[in-house]
């Protein structure tokens, strides 16, 4: 299973443990709700996938990696605690809270969110002395003698023994009582991941020529060599800040990532060259349809690595396009409704008490932590826009609409130029392709991965653009895709 397909099998798993009946149980009961535990490689991002999902479905998330941890975190600290039976008094062992349980009863706390996952990495990494413990959360789902709290579900991961000597093994008799999970690398999966995340281009642009880069764990006589998608992730960002700020990529900053000696270097390389394809070939004056004569003749001489490196370029001034139209249109829609409340209560709420509402809203979302980064700041910029409005007091209720709206209708200016600058160079694109590659791989490959971005894939189908649509049938795009890819990685 790759890691989309775990993704969706936890979420639905989310879904149906917190399914309830009539009466407000749940419909499977804590007993028999199974842990989850996903074995699979380092660094594919089975960490990452928690918060996803923890955020897309509106809960909370405790995490821990149980390698941090002693046998006391973990199920408390020991101490004297005075009992009677039978008329006669006895010191008995008694312990406190568990961290990790108190960390879910403070999560609830602070977020007021009373479901959510409780997620245990490393799991089958720990010491002797918390094995035991581990097998008893893992079947019972406690820490010593206190249980996780109703609500909050139980996913565990690990890596398999060949990427660490401490893993241990589990028995039959606790898989028995789990759903386990095996994850798998997969780097097509992923790559659309890394589209809707806006990693870097050229880290895009060189897996698509040598996609066997994306994973690799091997033994060498230096010892262990390993590139993984977590390292490629981080790479990107530290790329993209570094370009703004004007510092030198070498071989040992991206061996810092990738700790592979080989593929350090030769992403070195390739990004050189690709840093020399975006000065030279002028991409956004393509987007504009301004192209010199003198590209077309470069290109024809190119190799097929530069050719597909172009298009990347290309793909990347594009989606930077779709992503400003969508967030654009998500500030227009967003503000219309606002709008359009105001408007319906005009008469019994002022602007100021509504928005008001808005923001106290944001903040238990903020406090709550179901917002993403993007999340955040989209809907902190849009409220900010709204607070700028000043509306005095004695006007009619149409005076104080019309108010209410001029930004707004600044705002739909706006999303309309984003539109059309959009909607002009997806064309311009498209034929710039038919007069460079007409009908070649590098065509399969721009408009395969066009589809590939969720804001372009949308774009695409809120906009009739015949010449899209005429390729995407005419180069049948699953039979050629694939062999496509199976060009590029034999």
């Amino acid at each position: 299973m790759n890691i989309q397909q775990a993704k969706e099998e936890i979420k639905n798993t989310v879904k149906a443990y917190l399914t309830k009946n009539a009466y407000g149980e749940y419909q499977i009961t804590n007993i028999n709700q199974r842990p989850l535990l996903l074995i699979g490689p380092p660094g594919i991002g089975k960490t990452q996938i928690m918060a996803q999902i923890a955020k897309e479905c509106k809960i909370g998330l405790v995490s821990y990696t149980i390698t941090h941890h002693t046998r006391q975190s973990a199920v408390g600290l020991p101490y004297i605690k005075e009992e009677e039976f039978e008329g006669k008094t006895y010191s008995i062992t008694e312990y406190t809270m568990s961290e990790i349980i108190a960390s879910i009863y403070q999560k609830m706390k602070e977020t007021g969110l009373k479901e959510g996952i409780l997620f245990i990495d490393e799991i089958n990494c720990v010491s002797e002395t918390l094995a035991p413990t581990m097998l008893q959360f893992l079947q019972n789902k406690t820490f010593g003698n206190q249980k996780v709290p109703e609500g909050w579900i139980i996913v565990a991961a690990g890596n398999p023994p060949e990427y660490n000597k401490s893993v241990r093994e589990f028995d039959m008799v606790t898989l028995d009582r789990v759903r386990y999970i095996n994850v798998e690398a997969n780097y097509h999966i992923w790559k659309e991941y890394a589209l809707s995340k806006h990693l870097h281009p050229m880290i895009l642009s060189y897996l698509e020529l040598k996609p066997s880069q994306f994973y690799r764990i091997e033994t060498s006589i230096d010892g262990m060599e390993f590139v993984t998608a977590r390292g490629w992730e981080d790479l990107s960002h530290l790329i993209t800040l570094y370009e703004k700020l004007n510092l030198d990529i070498n071989k040992e900053t991206i061996y810092q990532y990738l700790h592979h000696e080989e593929v350090a270097e030769d992403v070195e390389a390739y990004y050189l060259l690709y840093k020399k394809y975006q000065d030279n070939y002028g991409i956004m004056d393509i987007l504009d349809g301004k192209v010199n004569t003198k590209t077309y003749q470069r290109l024809a001489m190119a190799d097929f690595d530069e050719r597909v490196s172009v298009v990347n370029l290309l793909l990347d001034g594009l989606f930077k396009l779709f992503d400003q139209y969508t967030l654009e249109k998500y500030y227009t829609d967003t503000w219309y409704a606002f709008l359009k409340e105001y408007r319906n209560n005009i008469d019994t709420i002022s602007y100021q008490d509504l928005l008001n509402q808005k923001l106290v809203l944001f903040e238990q979302n903020k406090k709550a932590d179901i917002l993403t980064k993007d999340q955040l700041h989209h809907r902190r910029y849009l409220l900010e826009q709204l607070s700028k409005v000043n509306i005095p007091t004695g006007l009619s209720s149409l005076e104080a609409f019309n108010i209410a709206k001029e930004p707004f209708d600044r705002q739909r200016e706006i999303l309309e130029t984003a539109e059309t600058k959009a909607l002009n160079s997806i064309n311009h694109a498209l034929q710039f392709m038919e007069d460079a590659f007409s009908k070649g791989q590098e065509m399969v490959i721009f408009i395969t991965n066009l589809s590939l971005s969720s804001n372009a894939a949308l774009f695409l189908s809120e906009h009739e653009i015949p010449v899209y649509e005429n390729h995407k049938q005419a180069l049948l795009i699953g039979t050629r895709k694939a062999e496509i890819l199976d060009d590029l990685t034999h």
